[in-house]
């Protein structure tokens, strides 16, 4: 597996073992239990081939949990993970070639609106085509299956003493493409008039979109004077590294460096809410919950390896989930997740 260590708690979910590909291996049996490890493949002969995932950093550490302990079962199959952000996944998973993808992991829903351009049509040299159709075009089929819930987190530096809370207004403030605001004075008088630092996720990220969505108005719409990285590592390491540093990113990359960071509450307008896997469970931190998605193609999913990996996924997510620090599906949620992937398998 090609493996990017998320952080501790992660790291020793995984484990020292980073790619299983040896031949031979018994195939495993759907539907057997949802503990992780346990087989979930029909009883057949040993399963062998690759399956190649990238996409969302966010999503990034459940694909990769799960795909150690399928591989534990199945080791004829290498499976790799990589991210290079939600966007920047979906060009190779929406694409042809021997670069492009079996699934995308996505903090956000594939985009389907087209944007034509400056004459209103599409075809034109600056129209921008939607993830859905770049698939359509390439002949992708993409399947959408949620597997989790995340509250993105905001996050300071642990030598800030003044910030106790922010509302969405004062996010906007900071982080709004018009934005002015330079020092913690310009966010809320009586804080110091010391730079700001702000880190977070690239234009790639899914993260990114969702974040500029529901605080800015419009997704992508943001400041371009902060250190951007599509590695939430990287981004915790630079709030970790400066005392005037700020971010936003995955609610387990908090909870994988609580030592490193201090969690900013948000009012989202009704009270300062922290987040938790039981305000992100029960949604009352508003508006940064949100699903996680990730999406196989149907052409892949004809493969019995994928077929396989992805039976095993939900059979098993729940706990893999837990495990790295996000929100587990309700049992309803999950049910139709996999009915969604039943019928793909038809």
């Amino acid at each position: 597996m090609t493996y990017h260590q998320p952080g501790r708690r992660t790291a020793l979910l995984l484990g020292a073992a980073i790619v299983l590909a040896a031949c031979g291996g018994a195939a495993s049996s759907p539907g057997a239990s949802s503990d992780p490890g346990t087989s979930t493949s029909p009883s057949s002969a040993p399963l062998s081939g690759k399956v190649a995932i990238d996409g969302s950093s966010t999503v990034y550490p459940i694909s990769a949990a799960v795909a150690e302990e399928f591989q534990i079962e199945n080791p004829g199959v290498r499976v790799t993970v990589a991210f290079s952000g939600t966007g920047g996944g979906f060009k190779k998973f929406c694409a042809t070639g021997a670069d492009a993808t079996d699934a995308n992991d996505a903090s956000r829903p594939i985009k389907s609106t087209d944007k034509p351009g400056a004459d209103g049509k599409l075809g034109t040299a600056d129209d921008e085509l939607s993830e859905a159709t770049l698939c359509k075009n390439a002949s992708v089929d993409p399947v959408e299956l949620k597997v989790a819930y995340d509250g993105l987190s905001i996050v300071v530096n642990p030598a800030n003493t003044w910030v106790d809370c922010l509302t969405t207004a004062e996010l906007k403030a900071m982080w709004d493409q018009d934005s002015t605001v330079k020092t913690w004075a310009d966010v809320r008088a009586g804080w110091p008039a010391q730079d700001i630092e702000l880190f977070g996720p690239g234009a790639d990220s899914g993260t990114f979109d969702y974040f500029t969505e529901v605080i800015n108005g419009e997704a992508k719409r943001s400041r371009a004077d902060y250190t951007p990285s599509e590695d939430d590592n990287a981004l915790v390491q630079g709030v970790a590294g400066d005392d005037n540093g700020l971010g936003y990113f995955g609610f387990a990359y908090y909870e994988e460096n609580t030592d490193k960071l201090k969690l900013v509450p948000v009012d989202g307008g009704n009270g300062c809410v922290t987040p938790s896997i039981e305000t992100i469970k029960d949604g009352s931190y508003a508006p940064l919950s949100r699903p996680l998605f990730i999406y196989p193609s149907t052409q892949a999913l004809a493969r019995p390896e994928v077929a396989a990996f992805f039976t095993y996924y939900l059979d098993n997510v729940n706990a893999f989930v837990e495990e790295v620090g996000y929100v587990a599906l309700p049992a309803d949620e999950l049910a139709a997740t996999k009915t969604a992937l039943g019928a793909a398998l038809k």
